[in-house]
């Protein structure tokens, strides 16, 4: 009797578990597993016009970041291969001195702001995914492969660009080539899909005004009507949806008021009021005291600073490229040069930036120190010697600039370690990574005297 009870147990178990595998639809049949009663084409376009002048604003300082890195100059790029694709590249400005900062600040803190939108917008979409067929037509055949540029440039984008602010590089490639060329393919899809969908969207935005959907509740929420002719394979409208749990209205506060959560919590990296709050920011810590109470990237010990070295044997070397003639000058030497005082930002492609008082020798005078009176560029080098960025190359309106410094004091008081002691370049508008710490060689390009 046991026996028999028991094989009538795992009988009833099999069926049960073959049940359940037969309730699992197939292709065909998953636009009936998605049953939401607020997808629709109302609420994707929603947050597709918010991406739609997001994403453009953020490949438009994404380009602003790379041609601020004078990549064209020598020692600068810091990708390989990007062949036609930089054409974009002009200039670096050295005016207003703000601008790096706010074009980065708003590249990085906008991404972050965008990270509930998205996925948002990607829930909303989701049973598009699963239209069947797959492929019907060459019209359709091109609006799936511009939303998988787009969908898969979008998550690789905003994943790697989160990954870089907290220094998190296990995907083990490098971000710049992998970031770069991410946001070619985004873009390039986002251009496909937006121009294919705008016309539906801007209809479907039109037939219900933002400001009455606000004023329905979860009593009044109930799904969209299909338009005369959709195809209800390739809907986002449920074909059997459920009772609603949230109104319209409470997904746009969720989304607008995680957006705005991500905003407090990570923008005090650039506006110091907001410090105290920014518990999401890695870079809001500071890493000195006093005037020096600031952000750092890189510390005198992960360069392989040590404090001998610079007591006993630090010297400024400067060098004529044209002519070899060269000029070595301590740390008291540089003081009693003509001091400059600038008030300047300090931004880094992660995010954050500050601004302070920068006390230093212009760079145009200790180019003359080796007889060039119009230098057109230089090439500035660190006492670090095993990281990626010991030195950088400059411009020529970059080294005249009035406001280009060696620097030798911050705030008043003497660069800490951390910070670049003995000295380090500033450049206004140039991005952090260009403000070289621990300089004891320039060699200045241009005609001798």
């Amino acid at each position: 009797m046991v026996r028999r009870v028991g094989e009538a147990l795992v009988m009833n178990t099999r069926l049960s578990q073959n049940s359940r595998l037969q309730r699992i639809p197939g292709p065909h049949e998953m636009s009936r597993f998605w049953r939401s009663p607020i997808r629709g084409p109302w609420l994707t376009s929603v947050f597709g016009i918010v991406l739609l002048v997001g994403i453009p604003v953020e490949f438009l300082t994404g380009v602003v970041s790379w041609a601020a890195y004078d990549p064209r100059l020598h020692g600068n790029d810091v990708t390989t291969h990007h062949g036609i694709l930089s054409v974009f590249l002009f200039d670096w400005v050295t005016s207003p001195s703000w601008i790096y900062r706010v074009s980065q600040g708003t590249h990085v803190l906008l991404g972050l702001v965008l990270v509930p939108v998205l996925l948002a917008k990607l829930w909303s979409v989701i049973p598009r995914l699963f239209a069947w067929p797959p492929l019907r037509s060459i019209a359709h055949l091109l609006e799936r492969a511009s939303l998988l540029l787009l969908v898969g440039g979008a998550i690789f984008e905003f994943v790697t660009g989160i990954m870089n602010i907290d220094y998190d590089y296990s995907f083990g490639f490098s971000f710049y080539d992998g970031h770069f060329f991410g946001a070619w393919v985004l873009i390039a899809g986002f251009v496909v899909h937006a121009t294919l969908k705008f016309p539906r969207m801007w209809a479907s935005l039109r037939s219900r005004p933002l400001h009455r959907e606000l004023q329905v509740g979860l009593s009044g929420t109930a799904p969209e009507v299909p338009e005369p002719g959709d195809d209800p394979a390739n809907s986002l409208i449920a074909a059997n949806p459920a009772a609603p749990t949230i109104s319209r209205r409470g997904v746009l506060g969720l989304v607008g008021g995680s957006s705005l959560a991500v905003f407090f919590l990570t923008s005090g990296q650039s506006i110091r009021s907001l410090q105290g709050i920014s518990v999401l920011s890695p870079r809001t810590q500071s890493y000195g005291r006093g005037p020096n109470a600031f952000q750092v990237n890189r510390t005198a010990v992960a360069a392989g600073i040590r404090p001998v070295d610079i007591a006993e044997a630090w010297a400024l070397t400067l060098i004529a490229e044209s002519s070899g003639r060269n000029v070595s000058l301590t740390r008291d030497q540089l003081l009693n040069m003509q001091l400059v005082t600038a008030d300047l930002p300090i931004a880094c492609v992660e995010g954050w930036s500050v601004q302070e008082r920068w006390t230093g020798v212009p760079l145009r005078l200790l180019a003359e120190q080796v007889g060039i009176r119009h230098p057109t560029g230089a090439r500035v080098e660190s006492l670090e010697r095993n990281g990626a960025f010991s030195s950088a190359s400059l411009s020529g309106h970059q080294v005249r600039a009035p406001e280009s410094l060696l620097a030798l004091k911050v705030n008043g008081a003497d660069l800490s370690l951390d910070h670049g002691y003995p000295a380090r370049n500033i450049i206004p508008a140039a991005p952090g990574v260009h403000n070289t710490k621990w300089v004891n060689r320039i060699t200045f390009s241009g005609v001798a005297t």
